[in-house]
């Protein structure tokens, strides 16, 4: 986790992608089903403590820096939404998290585990997985790759830690990136089709089981899998359509929402990757309302149950709207195109 600094007219926002996805799991589970290790530096703001320990405090898991600085970094937009980075920097040195970490703490062995990194350190982090867990852990693994590494120098070393992965999750520019296709055709459906087929050739999972996610933006996400010896692939829409820009703010964050909504939906579905999807757009739906994190507030219900409320909404009201409409538009459970 870090702490990204936008505008001088804009107030500093917690950051990183690890944060993004653990909250976009958390609309869906309860804090103590989800686990992040946060760096707490010496001038860690108490208004990011209050902020994160709102969400839950058990979902946290804070090693204190007494040398260092809290992680800072700026992040630099264009675009009218901020869609387009055009400059990451780290303001502070970064400190890297491996699943040896987790080794002798609460989030020891879980049962999955979400990375955003370059392929060649995906392998080092795989290793200790395998090296630092219980016995016989082997963690559903969703690997994100890291935008600026996403070059046709670093095929070779992705086709290497494929066969390892559960799920690949590129986004479309970066999927294109890694597989030197032509940006021209980002939005035309067959050219993300095609892309996601090719992963698919090199392997993805054991035995080539696993899936490729190719997360669109506007035009949804698109994944597919080689699980029974042919391509099967499937189209969600975006949760937000094109009569809801007013609902579009921010789009930083969206993408490991998107993720953390899955692995979050993947629990509540036995590992039904299709159906998970469905969680996951609510989650980057709810993530680009605003500059930030989306904001969860605990009403009173009847029972006296306390109800959580984010942005506003229950988040199974809006996966009940997104299944409604994909049941309307198509039969999103198979192979057609939901549009």
């Amino acid at each position: 986790m870090g702490i990204l600094l936008g505008r001088p007219s804009q107030l500093r926002q917690i950051g990183g992608g690890g944060t993004y996805a653990a909250i976009g799991a958390r609309i869906w589970l309860p804090a103590l089903a989800i686990g992040q290790i946060i760096d707490r530096g010496t001038d860690f703001p108490l208004v990011v403590q209050k902020e994160l320990d709102h969400y839950g405090v058990e979902m946290w898991h804070f090693r204190d820096q007494p040398h260092n600085q809290t992680t800072k970094a700026v992040n630099r937009y264009t675009g009218e939404l901020r869609e387009y980075a055009s400059c990451f920097e780290y303001l502070t040195p970064r400190i890297r998290i491996t699943p040896k970490d987790l080794f002798d703490t609460p989030l020891e062995s879980p049962r999955q585990i979400h990375f955003v990194c370059s392929p060649t350190r995906a392998s080092q982090i795989l290793h200790d997985a395998h090296m630092y867990g219980v016995n016989d852990w082997t963690p559903f693994t969703i690997y994100e790759p890291i935008p600026f590494r996403c070059v046709p120098e670093e095929l070779p070393a992705l086709k290497q830690v494929l066969g390892q992965i559960n799920i690949l999750s590129p986004n479309a520019e970066e999927a294109l990136g890694l597989l030197s296709v032509d940006k021209a055709g980002i939005e035309d459906p067959s050219v993300i089709e095609r892309a996601a087929a090719q992963f698919l050739s090199f392997g993805v999972g054991r035995g080539g089981s696993g899936y490729v996610i190719i997360r669109c933006g506007a035009m949804g996400a698109y994944g597919a899998t080689l699980a029974t010896g042919e391509v099967e692939g499937w189209w969600m829409p975006a949760y937000w359509t094109q009569g809801d820009e007013s609902a579009v703010v921010d789009v930083t964050g969206a993408g490991n929402a998107f993720l953390g909504g899955l692995s979050a939906g993947l629990c509540l579905t036995n590992g039904d990757v299709r159906k998970a999807t469905l969680y996951a757009t609510v989650s980057a739906g709810y993530t680009i309302q605003q500059l930030g994190l989306p904001r969860v507030e605990y009403r009173q219900s009847n029972s006296a149950d306390l109800v959580e409320f984010w942005n506003g909404d229950r988040p199974r009201d809006r996966l009940e709207l997104l299944e409604r409409r994909c049941a309307q538009a198509s039969k999103w459970l198979g192979i057609l195109r939901c549009q």
